[in-house]
């Protein structure tokens, strides 16, 4: 008897107990929810020559920056594949092996190539969308229409209660500035699988765009008791509340929520996310003028040496110089800029030069040279969706230079940014800064 996938596609395998627990490990691995890796050992553990759920499991491991692990999985698929697998798993393996040994390129357009044929193959599908997806770290400007028209063009062959493409299409939408439609595709999604940490996530993205600071904080606040700490979004959905705290000017709040679930000694999260997270925050607490307790920036720089001591993608390259800049690592953070220009030099950094220019800008922020800042930062403003991350990550680059523009005594320009974000968004914050400089 065949057996199929949850999107109706054929699978190689003989076994229902494992094609049932591959079904069941997919969905949990789509909605950031703990057990994946279980149910998918449970499908190999019934069917040891099951290809698609080794190449899950490599897929995993990667998004948990868990890369030896990743690249034995993925070997094993596609000695398994290659003997007896149906032209869409061979692609499928294919695809995830370029991703899991760092050929992104290749990978991104493999993966579209793909999709024109097999639409619902929605592991494949998830390559390219979300704030760290293929889309993103491109180095492509346009990323967020891009995950827009993939969601597009497929969406005819996807039900209408598919949560998981419901959740993707939402959030896609929302980082596009379709912020009403992409927040109701996403409560959809949620409302489906309550148990959907990334429809959680993407309505809490959504709100914040429309400025619904204490909508998202009650969201978090209602749903996160029911995620386990475990859980690879759970530290990056409390920043969500601190971050929705901080533009209520309430600190006090922001740290609270930092300290019970995002600090690096307590959050169980993607290292990408808590190195993010943790610098983003404390970042923006230090430049609104807000005292960072004693410890914290240095319980961030050990984290963050040890899990990303060398250059790498540019989103995480622009964290690690604002962390270098706040602690006063001059000479790290130049090293650091050196090598980075050294890989645009080289073609190797997709994001081109915009992320060394950030760090420059940052280091000049944190030692109050306010122009230079302006200077560096104000031309590469239009390349900052380059580095990849959402439109929330981002805005901290943004912030970054609005407060220069106003410190080094740039008012018009500082007023007309500042009206051109309240137009795009409400914010509380915002129109705090817009009213100080009118005083």
């Amino acid at each position: 008897m065949a057996e199929f996938d949850s999107r109706g596609l054929a699978i190689s395998t003989d076994s229902p107990q494992a094609a049932s627990s591959y079904r069941a490990g997919i969905d949990l691995l789509l909605s950031a929810w703990p057990g994946a890796e279980d149910t998918l050992r449970q499908a190999i553990d019934h069917d040891h020559q099951f290809a698609l759920a080794h190449a899950a499991l490599a897929r995993l491991h990667a998004i948990r920056a868990e890369p030896a692990e990743a690249r034995v999985r993925i070997a094993t698929a596609q000695d398994i594949v290659a003997r007896n697998g149906l032209p869409r798993e061979v692609s499928h393996v294919s695809i995830l092996s370029l991703a899991v040994n760092g050929h992104s390129a290749k990978a991104l357009e493999s993966a579209l190539a793909h999709l024109d044929e097999w639409p619902r193959d929605v592991l494949i599908l998830s390559l390219p969308l979300g704030a760290f997806g293929l889309f993103a770290f491109s180095g492509m400007a346009d990323h967020d229409r891009a995950r827009v028209d993939l969601c597009e063009r497929v969406a005819d062959r996807y039900d209408a209660d598919d949560w998981w493409f419901l959740t993707y299409r939402g959030w896609s939408h929302a980082e596009n500035g379709s912020v009403n439609r992409g927040r109701d595709l996403a409560l959809r999604g949620l409302e489906l699988r309550c148990a959907n940490a990334n429809a959680a996530h993407a309505v809490a993205h959504a709100m914040f765009e429309q400025g619904a600071t204490r909508e998202a904080e009650a969201l978090v606040d209602d749903w996160l008791p029911g995620y386990d700490r475990a859980g690879m979004l759970h530290g990056h959905l409390a920043w969500h509340a601190a971050l929705s705290a901080l533009e209520r000017d309430d600190p006090q709040r922001a740290l609270a929520v930092y300290s019970e679930h995002v600090q690096p000694s307590v959050s169980l999260g993607l290292p990408i996310n808590v190195v993010s997270d943790t610098v983003s925050l404390l970042w923006r607490l230090q430049a609104a003028g807000h005292a960072v307790p004693s410890g914290l920036w240095e319980d961030v720089e050990r984290y963050a040496e040890s899990r990303f001591p060398k250059p790498g993608l540019a989103f995480i390259e622009v964290h690690m110089g604002l962390l270098a800049a706040a602690t006063g690592s001059g000479a790290a953070a130049s090293d650091r800029i050196a090598a980075n220009m050294r890989r645009v030099a080289d073609g190797t950094l997709p994001a081109g030069p915009v992320a060394p220019s950030i760090c420059r800008a940052a280091i000049a922020f944190a030692t109050a040279d306010y122009a230079e800042c302006v200077r560096v930062l104000e031309p590469a403003a239009a390349d900052v969706p380059r580095i990849g991350g959402s439109g929330a990550q981002r805005q901290i680059i943004e912030d970054m230079l609005l407060l220069a523009l106003m410190r080094s005594g740039e008012s018009t320009k500082a007023r007309d940014l500042l009206d051109r974000r309240l137009h795009r968004r409400p914010s509380q914050r915002d129109a705090r800064w817009r009213r100080h400089i009118e005083i």
